[in-house]
């Protein structure tokens, strides 16, 4: 796995990441991670693609699951440790 960029973002870590033909994305906030794989040959401007898949509206949803995996993880952990 080789790291091909990482994106700026106030908010998260973005990194851009190739390996047996796929990109992967990864977006990392805290303790969270979300990870999305693309085949390569469905893209066609290569990795140039991938930076339009990171839209402001893409990112919104993005946010909005961090939130949700946030509070499914705390109610778990209540749930177990208190």
């Amino acid at each position: 796995m080789r790291v091909i960029a990482e994106l700026p973002h106030p908010d998260f870590k973005i990194s851009i990441l190739n390996m047996n033909q796929k990109f992967i994305i990864k977006i990392e906030k805290g303790s969270l991670e979300q990870t999305y794989k693309i085949p390569e040959m469905d893209l066609t401007d290569g990795v140039n693609s991938v930076f339009e898949l990171l839209d402001e509206d893409f990112l919104k949803t993005v946010a909005a699951r961090f939130e949700s995996m946030k509070k499914d993880f705390k109610d778990t952990y209540f749930r177990y440790n208190y």
